[in-house]
């Protein structure tokens, strides 16, 4: 269990982030990294490698979600994040956030995979169950 409560101190803001931009809302960001943390605590010990574990389970409760829901929870303003923020000076956070709603869940997904997380097109294709021509295709 020690190793779990390390684990989440450490990673929590970046798995936040990655969850905001997911769902564009920090009270549902919240709720999918807590969501996903319940599942896999039981079994964190047999888990090689928990960060892409969790960046999958992230995406698929995610979509699971927006089936049931059939709506989009976009908010303006994502957590603020330790350290530098590169999205911040590439563009303005209000327009990315915009912009990422008008796409559809899956090429969300594989942009916040790709560039936010700075996934392979390989890690990010493991993660969302499809081939690796298709986060290129996106």
């Amino acid at each position: 269990m020690q190793g779990f409560e390390q684990f989440v101190r450490l990673r929590y803001t970046e798995l936040l982030h990655t969850a905001y931009l997911l769902t564009g809302s920090v009270v549902a960001a919240e709720d999918l990294v807590q969501t996903c943390l319940l599942k896999i605590m039981p079994r964190f010990d047999r888990i090689a490698d928990p960060m892409p574990y969790l960046r999958r389970a992230m995406v698929n409760q995610r979509t699971s979600w927006w089936r049931a829901l059939r709506r989009e929870l976009l908010a303006a303003d994502p957590p603020e994040r330790a350290g530098p923020d590169p999205a911040r000076d590439l563009a303005d956070r209000t327009a990315l956030v915009a912009e990422l709603a008008r796409l559809p869940e899956r090429m969300r997904a594989v942009l916040v995979l790709r560039y936010w997380e700075d996934l392979s097109e390989a890690e990010t294709a493991e993660i969302l169950g499809c081939s690796v021509g298709t986060p290129k295709k996106r």
